[in-house]
């Protein structure tokens, strides 16, 4: 009786703390500035069919300024580009082809790295032996090496792209895992669950797992920039994701070319890169500072 009490008491409901941590995020400026600024590229992502936009991979007329009037007597809020696409266009379609892949490849990278940190940190012996020696092999490689490596070998593709990214972030979120389960394991609720026979996936999955949530939520925000910034920097390379798909990094390398006469055609997808990376980054910050108060 006294181990099942210890075990409500040091395992809180996930969904109780879910809706606790949205309230407390109220207290947090840093965090509610940046969830808006999330959520501006998400609703913009959402609305884009229904918003009345140009096609962004219709050529209509090329070097317009931004606020240039169109010959269908509409205007271009932001200019179009070398081959007269819309740059308003591009840029709100391209946060969704930015929010869909880098969320999908930040999920996969964590499935991988969640799993593999719980079953070393848990197991030990030579689980934790191996699962460490292939995480510090992946980690060895330079990131930039290993995103060329695999999407030259592979194909650009937003697939290939997620693959890729597991392979850099996976070692990683393994360590971070790795080291709050060596802690966790030693809780009375665990001891509690060996003790009514618990299987070891049971433990792992449903004890230790949602216990370590919290530092971990704070780095996936953290991660989702750094995912946008790969995603951006694979498409400024020419391995990003596959035309005619609007590509916030491939935009900004076609103007290279140009030169200054293509400024706003640079501005416009860097800005919006610098925005939401901006945004996951002080969400972390927030949801940090709301952490150490608890």
């Amino acid at each position: 009786m006294t181990a099942e009490v210890q075990n409500n008491d040091d395992a809180p409901s996930a969904i109780g703390k879910f809706f606790k941590s949205i309230g407390l995020l109220r207290e947090s400026p840093i965090a509610v500035f940046g969830l808006a600024l999330i959520l501006f590229w998400v609703i913009l992502a959402i609305l884009a069919p229904v918003l009345p936009l140009y096609d962004p991979n219709a050529p209509l007329e090329p070097f317009k300024f931004p606020l240039s009037e169109a010959r269908d007597g509409g205007l271009y809020w932001l200019g179009t580009d070398h081959k007269g696409r819309d740059i308003l266009s591009r840029v709100i379609f391209g946060a969704q082809q930015v929010l869909i892949w880098a969320t999908m490849a930040t999920l996969v990278a964590y499935i991988v790295g969640m799993l593999m940190g719980v079953v070393a940190g848990y197991l030990g012996g030579w689980w934790d032996e191996v699962i460490s020696f292939v995480s510090n092999v992946l980690l060895s490689f330079p990131v930039i090496v290993l995103y060329i490596i695999i999407i030259t070998y592979l194909g650009a593709t937003g697939f290939n792209i997620v693959l890729a990214v597991t392979f850099a972030s996976a070692p990683g979120i393994m360590r971070i895992v790795r080291g709050l389960v060596l802690d966790l394991r030693t809780r009375d609720y665990i001891f509690a669950a060996q003790t009514r026979g618990e299987s070891s996936i049971y433990i792992m999955l449903v004890e230790l797992l949602p216990n370590a949530r919290g530092p971990l939520i704070v780095d996936a925000c953290l991660r989702l920039g750094y995912t946008t910034i790969t995603i951006a920097m694979l498409g400024y390379l020419g391995l990003g994701l596959p035309p005619p798909d609007p590509d916030w990094g491939k935009m900004i390398a076609e103007t290279q070319p140009l030169g200054s006469f293509a400024g706003h055609m640079a501005i416009v997808p860097a800005a919006a890169i610098s925005s939401l990376v901006l945004g996951f980054n002080l969400l972390a910050d927030g949801l940090r500072e709301i952490s150490m108060r608890d």
